[in-house]
């Protein structure tokens, strides 16, 4: 005859029923809840889309997290150096900008960086001239939180010099924004920076894994009316990039910009593995300021949904 259970080992073996049956009894109403899927890249806005209502219409630089975030739903931004160029080291006001950035719930995500001088200078005391003018952009990068400052590879001479040239200047730059944790990248903007064979060549020569590029789907004018194939461009400088700029002018009636095919354009960006943010840069003239940035970003949306 066999013994009662004692009440110790009843409700362990109860246990070990429970746990056996629950391996075959509706898992899924268990379950977790899956983990939200990340988006392909993060859409953030660039401060030159606002050109107008920061030059013309005098608006406060330090309302640009809040419009970003408030008026286009976007939750990261990309400050322009020319909207307060006198600013660099104004700690007062720099912490004013990191505040409502904060406080909107928005990254910071670079600076972008003209009028400091010929990083490529053929004269050397210039060009070392243009990179100490930029080491006030990297700290105020480094204050605001941002990963990076977006620069300019401007120089003169042969084509080849101009790679040396710029490729010097470059990387005496990052060297001192490395030690700020923060990354030099460079726009293709215009002349030979426009042309992706030579400056990708200029951030290979560069041999830094802080520099790297800032792809801009509009910006392949090498000269007057001489364009650089933008596909075959961004190709070219997507295995450097950092950032990229989605830049826009028009917009047809279904909503696609009419210069750049943005289906035949973010493939070759996602191609490379890259995830991080891509900046509406609008600059056209046909629609306002914020119907572009609007414009811009659904269509940002609706393709990264299609790819998904």
């Amino acid at each position: 005859m066999s013994q009662p259970l004692s009440r110790r080992h009843f409700l362990s073996a109860s246990a070990g029923l429970i746990a056996a049956g629950a391996t075959s009894w509706n898992p899924i109403a268990f379950a977790a809840d899956p983990p939200a899927k990340a988006p392909l890249f993060k859409i953030s806005l660039a401060q030159w889309s606002l050109h107008r209502r920061f030059f013309n219409d005098k608006a406060d630089p330090r309302e640009f997290a809040a419009m970003a975030k408030n008026e286009f739903g976007i939750e990261g931004i990309e400050y322009v150096n020319q909207f307060f160029k006198d600013k660099a080291k104004d700690q007062a006001y720099l912490g004013e900008l990191k505040k409502r950035a904060e406080d909107n719930g928005v990254t910071s995500v670079l600076i972008m960086c003209d009028g400091e001088g010929a990083l490529g200078d053929p004269d050397e005391a210039k060009r070392k001239q243009a990179v100490e003018n930029h080491h006030k952009w990297v700290e105020a990068a480094k204050f605001l939180g941002c990963h990076a400052i977006r620069v300019n590879a401007q120089s003169s001479g042969t084509y080849w010099e101009q790679m040396k040239l710029a490729a010097d200047g470059l990387r005496k730059l990052t060297e001192f924004a490395t030690a700020h944790n923060i990354s030099v990248i460079v726009e293709n903007h215009g002349g030979l920076s426009s042309n992706g064979t030579w400056l990708s060549s200029v951030i290979h020569t560069v041999q830094h894994p802080g520099c790297g590029t800032l792809p801009d789907f509009g910006n392949f004018r090498v000269a007057d009316k001489i364009w650089y194939d933008r596909y075959k461009g961004t190709e070219e400088l997507m295995p450097f990039a950092k950032g990229v700029s989605a830049k826009s002018h028009e917009f047809d009636e279904a909503g696609n910009e009419t210069k750049t095919d943005y289906r035949k354009i973010l493939p070759i960006v996602l191609s490379y593995g890259y995830r991080g943010w891509i900046g509406v840069e609008y600059e056209g003239g046909k629609h306002s300021e914020a119907d572009g940035i609007k414009l811009t970003k659904k269509l940002l949306e609706t393709v990264r949904a299609e790819l998904s």
